[in-house]
């Protein structure tokens, strides 16, 4: 008999998957057929528990997921896991795109699942040029101003955690803010973004990505 098999996934272990957990098991999952990743970003190909989900798909099953981005952070990421479905003889269903199933084994569900991947990695890079680009010309109005301190507003560091969320590196992204990683956390638990915990504990290592 098919079943539903859920995946939820997040990129941080402070962040919660409550929201996911919830959208899914309301789609009609059971819990036991519910797979969490937890502080495991998008850009990794392997990712203990979305293994076990696709170990646990059999023929006629369906993985519901809540968006697309927590499949992959690329393209050709999702395009493989579009063959490993048609592989299974399973389906996809996709949360915010209305809930529909998504038929990786019909030509037409094969565009459609092509199409939206590359959407999904195009919205990814283009939201990151913004944010670098924001950054680049924040800078340079700094410098123009005789040196004065840049202020760095909440949107930049909300803008900076999504990044970090995606995959790049915390280092990275605090020196295109010309800050330290310690500012940058003190700034993101302020926002509420982190948890009350010291600066070594905060996001996902720098190693890890």
């Amino acid at each position: 008999m098919s079943k539903l098999i859920g995946y939820a996934r997040v990129s941080t272990r402070q962040q919660s998957t409550d929201r996911q957990e919830a959208d899914i098991l309301a789609a009609g999952v059971r819990r036991d057929d519910l797979y969490i990743d937890h502080g495991v970003s998008g850009t990794k190909a392997t990712r203990p528990h979305f293994d076990r989900a696709l170990d646990a798909l059999e023929d006629g099953d369906t993985i519901v997921i809540t968006t697309l981005d927590r499949l992959g952070r690329s393209t050709q990421n999702m395009l493989d896991f579009a063959k490993e479905l048609r592989g299974r003889g399973a389906g996809l269903r996709v949360l915010n795109l209305g809930g529909g199933d998504v038929d990786t084994a019909t030509p037409m569900g094969s565009m459609l699942f092509t199409i939206m991947a590359a959407l999904g990695q195009m919205e990814s890079e283009i939201k990151r040029e913004r944010v670098v680009d924001s950054i680049a010309k924040r800078r340079a109005a700094g410098k123009d101003l005789g040196g004065r301190p840049r202020i760095i507003t909440d949107s930049q560091i909300r803008n900076a955690r999504r990044l970090i969320e995606g995959g790049e590196a915390t280092a990275q992204v605090a020196l295109d803010l010309g800050m330290s990683r310690a500012t940058f956390y003190r700034r993101a638990r302020a926002l509420g973004l982190l948890p009350d915990q010291s600066d070594g504990e905060t996001l996902t290592s720098d190693n890890a990505k």
